[in-house]
């Protein structure tokens, strides 16, 4: 089970630390992505992170702004998000991929969510 949590309303150029909790013992085992979605949109790749922390991806859109962590003993994957724009706008979600030898950018591939957090980015 996974829950989000950190989104708020906050000014363009400002920062946000959204976080992933997750219960079970085999949070390690997950490979952990963040996306995100606008009422009307599909919903898009934001980042992850590998089970053992060693590959992050990005979406373009993000890179040199967002960055994800992991702390393993805490079952937290934390994503932190710095000069958010209003286009950054949408609900949240983290998601967990339990396929050991993948790294998938695809929400499809991903078996366990949450249930999202809202951002809001005002101009």
């Amino acid at each position: 089970q996974l829950q989000a949590s950190g989104g708020e309303l906050v000014q363009a150029g400002g920062s946000l630390r959204l976080s992933c909790a997750a219960s079970g013992r085999t949070f390690s085992s997950l490979t952990i992505g963040w996306f995100r979605q606008v009422p009307g949109k599909e919903r898009a790749f934001v980042a992850l992170q590998s089970r053992t922390g060693g590959n992050t991806y990005y979406a373009d859109s993000v890179k040199g702004r967002f960055t994800i962590s992991r702390d393993n003993a805490r079952n937290t994957v934390y994503l932190q998000m710095n000069s958010l724009k209003p286009e950054d706008t949408a609900v949240y979600h983290c998601a967990a991929d339990s396929t050991w030898w993948r790294t998938s950018m695809s929400g499809a591939d991903y078996d366990y969510w949450g249930q999202g957090t809202q951002v809001t980015v005002s101009s």
